[in-house]
């Protein structure tokens, strides 16, 4: 056994390390790092799971989310038995994190009154509507406090015994530990924040005690407490470790980190927790986090504030459909290979697709595609239908067809990024992470070419959320130094500690590949949009000549 895999062994049968834990849309994935430098990756898990869509909601189970977080835990251990020869029983920091916003709600002995509500659901129109007018900043539909307030005007039986409500990872952070905690980012996703007290905004607070129709809900009551990257925010208790690891080998005690939401790992993952820099985080949902100087001048839906892991504002366009119509269609042609005799892995698909693509035209020959299998707020589509269009003109070639599907990924995001660019937003650096962007030079090139701006991928791009938490998790024990560092730079520490603890100990060697926008893919993406735009009047006729069958999805 050489030196370094004997240090990684001991790291790990010392629990010298953090483990960080990531609910995706379809995927569960756990990592496990070095806790002195989170940039060394011991051990990965992953364990894949769907939403349903049940009586027109879209929702996981409970039971989903446990037995699926046993799952990607096993994987996860077995891994590090694997490559390390040695089962992890404890370890120095955990974290949790989850796709954001939607509803768990729960009566004061701790029991789930409806089916947990996920951000794809688009039916509380007529709420966001209300609150956004009345606090003068834009309520997203998937928000939680959109999901509650829309639970309260439709006079819900279940209103009435509300003790709780919270995300996804709030959820499980609870279980795990006993404390109804969240990060500050994932909790601005349910109510807005305060920059400056990095809490919930007060006056908004009052604004919505106000409200007629949220007489008798006492708000601040039901919401969770909010804490900010590096703080302490309790320990894995008996009952939480006997959960994430029915074998009993892991050890309760275990420090946790503040529970965020995906859009906050992401900009972890990606070094884009400072004013002027920003990541898009492509997945289920695709999303560009833009970190400000200064807020908005004006409310626009297409946009929505939140925070960074340590509470700085956020610009955020959030578009509902990212990759998953992508990878239906890689799956059909991964059947085709199969039924015709070659068979091929699921990555070796999507690298021979991707490359096909680079050989389509800069506008896709012609070609439209859309990614909509839910709502799409920005696009103005109450539900989704996928489709594929195109004039008898067209190029259908299969380079373009992929193109097309490509596009159509980064479609409804360049429209909500052009709302930026109006704003006078400046960006130094936009980094983005996904699976998607492992094949490299096509996905980040075609997205350079929607921004027109340089796109730059690191390393760890497909790690993404779950490597970003295990950082936050590490933070636990150098958020203290983290902060002494920024005051030594003569910077503010409370909003640059984290800054400064990426840049010098994660981000300090990793290398970043550029790609600068390519003035054809700009000119033949602008000729796509265009004709995107167009063609969602396609997309709504759709929605209303072809009704959901509202069977499991």
């Amino acid at each position: 056994m050489s030196a370094p895999e004997s240090h990684h062994r001991d790291l790990i049968a010392t629990g010298r390390t953090a483990l960080g834990i990531e609910f995706g849309s379809t995927r569960i994935k756990a990592c496990l790092v070095a806790a002195d430098d989170p940039s060394i990756v011991l051990a990965v898990g992953s364990h894949e799971w769907e939403n349903e869509y049940v009586d027109r909601l879209w929702t996981y189970s409970l039971d989903a989310v446990w037995s699926g977080l046993q799952a990607a835990y096993a994987d996860l251990v077995a891994d590090a038995e694997q490559r390390h020869g040695v089962r992890p029983t404890t370890f120095g920091a955990m974290g949790v994190s989850a796709m954001m916003h939607g509803y768990l709600a729960f009566d004061a002995d701790g029991e789930l009154l409806v089916p947990f509500r996920t951000w794809r659901n688009t039916n509380t129109g007529p709420a966001a509507a209300e609150l956004t007018e009345a606090f003068g900043v834009n309520i997203p539909l998937r928000w939680s406090i959109a999901h509650l307030h829309q639970a309260v005007i439709d006079h819900e039986p279940h209103i009435e015994r509300l003790d709780a409500f919270t995300t996804l990872a709030g959820y499980v952070h609870w279980r795990l530990t006993g404390r109804t905690v969240l990060g500050v980012g994932d909790a601005s996703g349910m109510f807005p924040i305060d920059p400056a007290t990095k809490t919930y905004d007060r006056e908004l607070l009052s604004r919505y005690a106000a409200l007629d129709s949220a007489r008798g809900i006492d708000l601040p009551a039901l919401l969770p407490e909010v804490l900010v990257a590096g703080q302490a925010a309790g320990e894995l208790t008996a009952e939480g470790a006997a959960l994430l690891d029915p074998t009993g080998a892991l050890q309760p005690g275990v420090p946790f980190c503040p529970p965020e939401g995906d859009a906050g790992t992401g900009m972890v993952a990606t070094a884009s927790v400072a004013p002027r820099t920003g990541n898009v985080s492509a997945g289920t949902s695709i999303f560009a986090m833009v970190v400000l100087e200064r807020p908005l001048s004006s409310v626009h839906h297409e946009l929505d504030l939140v925070t960074t892991p340590a509470g700085d504002l956020v610009a955020m366009v959030h578009c509902n459909n990212g990759a998953s119509e992508l990878a239906a269609w890689a799956g059909l042609f991964a059947r085709f290979a199969e039924a015709s005799g070659t068979p091929q892995s699921t990555d070796a698909v999507y690298e021979t697709l991707f490359r096909e693509a680079l050989g389509g035209d800069a506008d896709a020959g012609g070609l439209l595609a859309y990614n909509h299998l839910a709502g799409e707020p920005i696009a103005g589509l109450a539900e989704g239908r996928p489709l594929v269009l195109r004039t008898p003109d067209s190029r259908l070639t299969l380079a373009n067809f992929v193109r097309a599907q490509l596009y159509s990924v980064f479609g409804t995001l360049a429209l909500g990024m052009r709302v930026l660019r109006d704003e006078g937003v400046e960006l130094d650096r936009m980094f983005a992470h996904g699976g998607m962007f492992r094949t490299a030079g096509v996905a980040q090139r075609f997205l350079a070419g929607a921004l027109d701006a340089p796109v730059s991928v690191a390393e760890t791009a497909s790690e993404g959320g779950a490597w970003g938490i295990a950082v936050l998790a590490a933070y636990l024990s150098a958020a203290q130094t983290a902060e002494a560092e920024a005051e030594g730079e003569g910077e503010t520490a409370n909003t640059s500690g984290l800054d400064s603890y990426l840049r010098r100990h994660v981000f300090g060697g990793s290398a970043f590949e550029t790609t600068n926008a390519h003035p054809d893919d700009v000119a033949g993406f602008a000729r796509f949009l265009q004709r995107y735009q167009a063609g969602l009047a396609v997309e709504r006729a759709a929605i209303d000549a072809i009704p959901m069958e509202g069977a499991s999805a």
